[in-house]
């Protein structure tokens, strides 16, 4: 005679018994989690083509100028006093 808990011989929790609970458990949260880090890896790839051109020279989003661009360089040590000057004078 089977008790009120014990519907299919498995104390009620299907055919897996405690081992399906932990195992559905263990699935849930990883799909949660990869949903999350999906969700969080498109926001940061979208959002990060939009902050690369505002932030790198001033903010405006617009093109910058040669002389900004200039300034950029010698600033980043990319380009000495002399080399700064010359191509400053050619922008002129």
């Amino acid at each position: 005679m089977m008790g009120p808990g014990m519907m299919n011989g498995f104390g009620g929790f299907g055919a897996f018994g405690w081992i399906g609970i932990i195992l559905n458990l263990v699935i849930t949260i990883g799909v949660i989690v990869g949903i999350i880090w999906l969700v969080t890896w498109l926001v940061r790839r979208f959002s990060a083509g939009d902050q690369s051109s505002t932030t790198r020279y001033g903010g405006s989003g617009a093109q910058p100028t040669p002389r900004e661009i200039l300034q950029t360089r010698y600033a980043r040590g990319e380009i000495s006093r002399d080399e700064y000057q010359q191509l400053l004078a050619d922008l002129t």
